[in-house]
């Protein structure tokens, strides 16, 4: 299967394709969305999207869909963690397509029809999505129809079904980038500038002004003669309530036993260790004797003088230092013990410049006379546009592979690093013959490869069930509540930790790492709650105590009344020292004679322009006053966020530099941004319930 051969050599993962459509979003009149009633939630709902549950099943699937199209177009049958984290993505995106997205489009008046669909797919408007597909292109990166056309006549020949797979996930590719762009579309003209707005965005930022203030920060100070009620906060409250809406979260307390070697077993490591090292001296087949007896295996890397020393200064001196024993003896290093003995040494170059002609591997007549002829002289740039089966078009000359590094190497081209420049030779690898030639390198260094033997410092059973009991001594006497806990913990003087606000879902927490299982725990618990022991990474037990819960929609105002009281202190306290500086300099017309009466300094600002106040580091209050203010008159005192200003405009200038060329694109910016806050719209109209985290 030649095509599908090129699906997998070409195109590598193409999973993520849909995430930057799905994830965006409308807005929508909430009665115009399709609700459904439920008496119950049920504990197999992976979320709720626009009213519609998606259940388990019904995920599963997905992920089993995305999950063999990974494989199909990776050619590998394992999925990493961040491959598997895309899957997962994908799957409730299509989801959120089907149930909100592209309904909502359509109910907007945005249509796909077939025969656009066919003109998109196969047709004279080849779709992007098909065009930048490597799996359509030619040998020069280009989109090729006939390619295309290969492609879908395959399709019926393939038992596997892999390939209408493929193009299902294709078509509906395209469909939804149609749709996305469509409704973008509709979306971008909507946003029109009137001629009215467009003035007054051009003077706003051609005038600019020039003034003299002075700042009377408000201060921290507390200040017994401000006060406020308990009405003044609910007032504040509701007025604002959009302010304090939150996502679903929770707050923790949790003690973790991380579990650590003992000095026994550092012990039991270091005899191991030593009993092998005699044998380590005199191995003669370091590959295999490491393969059987150290937790390293050989590597192939090989290290200059210099490269050690700020990591293992210990085989650094053993490699490059004066004295050259065989062999290095065991040393502590973390939790690890290791010995080194000199694999090889080379001269070698750190990197080097390479240009191929690549054949196919049946081909050796050709690659032999291509050889001779090069070996005479021949041009390599020009046998290589005319044989090898590279014609990548994005390099300076046919044939150049460019610089390769050990950390940057085609496997089995490691000589390119040892040998001579402009000399010739053969690699075989798993894409052909290459007809091989060096034409830059950097200075050769003599270089070492060490054997390495290793042995980790591991925690032993009898280390691991001593860590265990302590933490389940604290789940006994927690009993499950939380002032037991709490009691538990101060009597044994556990360094309990807080973690507040973790959202559903989540995979850490702090400094810890894979922590899926507490964060599962904590959204099945009630309020107080006390964990069994969790164990992650089979390195650490958790005991959780769950401290608050936050639901999604509102905080409550007895969450954030200590914040609002806050703000209207500030207010407040701003308030009274406004009018204090009022009164210090009642009839004083001097900016001099002003700063003097407040014990401040005059400071000077130019260059204010009302139009630009997102990008001034100014207060804000004071660059309304200053761009509002008249010449030549003081003006204030003015209250603003961070103090009080008191203020005097000298200049005021209008210019011609902001045009209406400017004022288009400050427009075109705010589409993007529009745009960019669709998602978090869409959540919230949505009413998108996620709990993929109580599963996956």
């Amino acid at each position: 299967m030649a095509v599908l051969d090129k699906i997998r050599t070409k195109f590598s993962v193409l999973i993520t394709v849909l995430i930057a459509l799905a994830l965006l979003s409308f807005i929508v009149d909430p009665s115009t969305l399709e609700v459904m009633s439920r008496t119950f939630s049920s504990k197999y709902d992976v979320g709720e999207i626009n009213g519609k549950s998606v259940r388990y099943e019904e995920f599963q699937s997905k992920v089993d869909y995305y999950t063999n199209l990974y494989h199909l177009t990776s050619g590998s049958q394992t999925v990493s963690e961040q491959a598997l984290e895309s899957i997962y993505n994908s799957a409730w995106q299509d989801f959120e397509s089907e149930y909100l997205i592209l309904p909502t489009m359509r109910e907007a008046g945005v249509r796909v029809g077939d025969e656009e669909l066919f003109d998109l797919c196969q047709g004279a408007e080849i779709s992007p999505v098909i065009a930048q597909d490597r799996t359509f292109a030619d040998e020069t990166g280009a989109f090729s129809r006939e390619r295309l056309v290969e492609f879908v006549q395959s399709i019926p020949m393939d038992a596997s079904g892999n390939l209408a797979t493929y193009w299902h996930f294709v078509e509906n590719n395209i469909k939804r980038q149609q749709y996305y762009d469509k409704y973008v579309s509709l979306l971008s003209k909507s946003n029109v500038m009137n001629p009215v707005e467009l003035r007054r965005t051009i003077e706003d930022n051609n005038t600019t002004s020039a003034a003299d203030f002075v700042a009377i920060p408000v201060g921290f100070q507390p200040d017994s003669t401000i006060k406020v009620s308990r009405s003044e906060i609910k007032a504040y409250y509701e007025q604002h309530k959009k302010n304090y809406r939150q996502a679903a979260s929770r707050d923790i307390d949790y003690v973790v036993f991380q579990v650590k070697p003992s000095i026994k077993d550092i012990e039991d490591a270091k005899n191991s260790i030593e009993r092998d090292f005699a044998n380590f001296e005199k191995a003669e087949n370091l590959k295999t004797f490491l393969a059987h007896n150290s937790d390293t295996p050989l590597r192939d890397y090989y290290y200059k003088a210099g490269e050690l020393e700020s990591t293992y200064p210990e085989l650094e001196a053993f490699a490059f230092g004066k004295k050259q024993p065989k062999a290095l003896a065991p040393f502590q290093k973390d939790e690890m013990f290791i010995a080194a003995r000199i694999a090889d040494r080379k001269q070698m170059a750190d990197s080097a410049f390479v240009k191929h002609i690549l054949l196919p591997a049946t081909d050796t007549q050709l690659a032999d006379s291509l050889m001779k002829v090069l070996k005479k002289g021949g041009d390599f740039a020009n046998l290589a546009a005319e044989f090898s089966m590279d014609k990548n078009p994005n390099v300076s000359e046919t044939g150049d592979l460019g610089w390769m590094t050990q950390t940057m190497m085609i496997p089995g081209f490691e000589s390119v690093l040892t040998t001579r420049p402009n000399e010739y030779f053969t690699v075989n690898s798993n894409y052909g013959i290459h007809l091989v030639k060096v034409t830059k390198q950097t200075r050769k260094l003599d270089k070492v490869q060490l054997a390495l033997l290793t042995k980790e410092i591991v925690a032993s059973e009898a280390t691991f069930q001593q860590y265990y009991a302590q933490a389940n001594d604290l789940v006994i006497k927690s009993e499950g509540k939380l002032e037991k806990f709490n009691e538990a913990v101060s009597e044994g003087n556990l360094p309990v930790a807080p973690a507040k606000n973790i959202k559903e879902g989540a995979k850490s927490i702090s400094r810890y790492k894979n922590t899926r299982e507490v964060n599962r725990w904590i959204y099945d618990a009630e309020l107080g709650d006390v964990s069994p022991i969790i164990t992650v990474d089979n390195e650490y037990f958790f005991v959780v105590a769950l401290t608050s819960v936050h639901e999604e929609g509102y905080a409550p105002l007895s969450e954030v009344s200590e914040s609002i009281e806050y703000v209207l202190t500030h207010e407040k306290r701003a308030q009274k020292l406004a009018e204090e500086v009022a009164t210090k300099i009642a009839g004083l017309n001097d900016m001099q004679a002003i700063a003097e009466a407040l014990n401040v300094k005059v400071s000077h600002r130019d260059g204010v322009a009302f139009g630009a106040l997102g990008s001034q580091t100014v207060d804000p209050a004071l660059v309304g006053a200053i761009t509002g203010a008249p010449e030549q008159v003081i003006a204030g005192p003015v209250q603003g966020r961070i103090g009080v200003y008191v203020l005097k405009v000298n200049d005021r200038e209008v210019g011609a530099f902001y045009n209406e060329d400017d004022a288009k694109v400050k427009e075109q910016q705010l589409v993007s941004y529009q745009i960019n806050m669709l998602p978090n719209v869409f959540d919230q109209l949505g009413k998108v319930v996620d709990h993929r985290g109580r599963f996956f």
